[in-house]
């Protein structure tokens, strides 16, 4: 899971997200997705492509991000990709 173990270790103890990342490598509902292709749809922030792909590849229904440099993608006609925000994910999923 590289990037997620440095991303939980900038908020949490290498100890909590050692924690994290062994519960998500059990849990039924993740499934491990092999990326294929490079779209490099993210120029400004080359870095954040890691996840554009496993997106793509995963058949995901949304990005859910805070990070602007995600915005350039919903001008993007194909693929097409759901890019939301944390509080408008959390209208879809509660319906409000």
């Amino acid at each position: 899971m590289t990037g997620y173990d440095e991303l939980l270790t900038s908020y949490y103890s290498e100890r909590t997200a050692a924690i994290v990342l062994n519960l998500l490598s059990v849990a039924p509902n993740v499934f491990y997705i092999e990326t294929y292709f490079k779209w490099n749809l993210i120029a400004n922030d080359p870095d954040d492509n890691k996840f554009v792909d496993l997106a793509i590849a995963g058949n995901a229904n949304y990005i859910v991000t805070n990070d602007k440099h995600f915005n350039v993608l919903r001008d993007v006609e194909f693929p097409e990709l759901n890019v939301v925000s944390l509080n408008k994910f959390r209208e879809l999923i509660l319906g409000h």
